[in-house]
């Protein structure tokens, strides 16, 4: 295992840190042993966790770089970060209109080739600050998506793709009406972005946020020596997978870089230090519309959650092999990040940290599921939503429709657990020891008899 505490200097952000231990100010030796269960009982491969704590920052990394002939992962090891590309994509956008090159308010048609017709409704058109909030009315994915490889399924998805796509497509809903998680709207927003700049969304990324920021291990196309430190991702069996490629959708979800960078970006985040891009950065955080649930609301691309006395700004992300969370607290100085290579539940280890719970960072001992094969079958939560149970030697596995599949692991012999999310599964059985359905716990207890 590694470990390391740094120390910000408010004035110097690249400054180099020095070397102190702040323990008690984490719970560092706690929340170590804790995250030591997540490897060393199969829930994660590697796990790097970050730190702040007012000007006191520290790097937890555990685990290995791959599950067969790996190395031990370090601070400077890489991985696919997934959706907290988005946010990188709404600070680029906040800076923009800083400088004056764009507006929020602006029409994402005046950014596209002539001949590219972009929906419209009721005479509204979709905004900059529409892609940005996920209240443009485009579906979460295009649905001309026809994937070669499942395992890389946006690396043959192109420019053009995505322009047939805009120039078909009738919006189902008025613009800004709602909200809907769009992995294709944030994608555009990188694009047009890239398109008003004249050059590629990875060296604007780079001109513009990167470099001012000396993140020099985060991006899209990785360096010889940096493809040395990259991390394997590993999917939902803890196989490795293969790494994903976004050259369409780059602002949505393609960024991969460093625990190193990492830090850095949430120190700038939290306003530990100092930065060219502070008023870029409180642009992103503000508030422009709710998004999903009572306590949640959305800025540039960020979420906010709101609980009261507290206020998290927050975003995860996840490729096939990758897991990522960053959330922190500017008024009380305290934030987290996780970086997985794996499928673990990066929420849970990010939100137990922030909200000092340290017990659910624990991860119990995987069992092997005797009589696997009496949960097997349909269970049917509503008529047009079945959870399928399958198993593969001894493991359970749930997919619900139009979802993909998710092992769930036994805690008894009616109760089991996902890793991937905050939920669990209880089944019911009759006299004769018979599954006769289940409920899923999952915001609220749903019951689904097996059909």
């Amino acid at each position: 295992m590694n470990r390391r505490f740094i120390t910000v200097f408010i004035m110097a952000l690249m400054a180099s840190g020095l070397m102190v231990a702040y323990a008690d100010d984490f719970n560092v030796d706690e929340i170590e042993a804790a995250l030591k269960t997540r490897i060393e009982n199969g829930y994660a491969v590697g796990l790097t966790v970050g730190l702040v704590k007012d000007q006191q920052s520290y790097i937890i990394s555990l685990g290995q770089s791959a599950k067969a002939n790996g190395f031990e992962i370090d601070a400077d090891n890489i991985f696919e970060i997934g959706s907290i590309s988005k946010t990188f994509t709404g600070i680029l956008l906040a800076d923009m209109v800083q400088k004056g090159e764009v507006k929020l308010i602006d029409s994402v048609a005046d950014y596209l080739p002539d001949n590219v017709t972009m929906p419209t409704r009721n005479g509204q058109q979709i905004s900059l600050l529409d892609l940005a909030t996920h209240r443009s009315g485009l579906p979460r994915l295009p649905d001309n998506m026809a994937p070669k490889d499942i395992n890389n399924p946006y690396v043959d998805y192109s420019v053009q793709d995505l322009y047939e796509f805009l120039s078909g497509y009738e919006l189902s809903r008025d613009i800004g009406a709602e909200t809907e998680y769009s992995n294709l709207g944030m994608g555009l927003l990188g694009h047009v972005l890239a398109l008003k700049a004249g050059m590629s969304y990875e060296d604007l990324i780079k001109q513009n946020l990167l470099m001012p920021l000396a993140m020099r291990d985060t991006g899209i196309e990785l360096s010889g020596e940096q493809l040395s430190r990259f991390t394997t991702g590993h999917d939902v069996a803890g196989e490795a997978t293969a790494h994903w490629d976004l050259p369409t959708f780059a602002g949505a979800g393609a960024l991969r870089l460093s625990a190193n960078d990492m830090m850095k970006y949430m120190w700038v985040n939290m306003d530990v230090a100092a930065s060219a891009l502070a008023d870029a950065v409180t642009l992103s955080h503000e508030i422009n519309a709710e998004f999903a649930a009572p306590q949640m609301s959305i800025g540039l691309a960020w979420l906010i959650r709101d609980d009261g006395d507290k206020s998290y700004v927050w975003h995860n992300g996840g490729t096939g092999g990758y897991r990522s969370f960053i959330g922190f607290d500017k008024q009380a100085k305290q934030g987290v990040f996780v970086l997985s290579n794996s499928q673990d539940n990066v929420d849970r280890i990010g939100w137990a940290i922030l909200e000092n719970r340290l017990d659910d960072l624990i991860a119990e001992k995987i069992v092997k599921v005797k009589d696997a094969d009496k949960y097997v079958g349909d269970y049917q939560l509503t008529p047009d939503f079945i959870l399928s149970v399958s198993q593969e030697d001894g493991q359970l596995y749930i997919q619900a429709t139009g979802q993909s599949k998710n092992a769930i692991y036994m805690k008894s012999e009616n109760e089991f657990y996902f890793k991937v999310v905050d939920a669990q599964i209880s089944f019911k059985f009759d006299a004769n020891g018979a599954v006769t359905g289940l409920i899923l716990h999952q915001n609220g207890d749903h019951p689904a008899d097996k059909i």
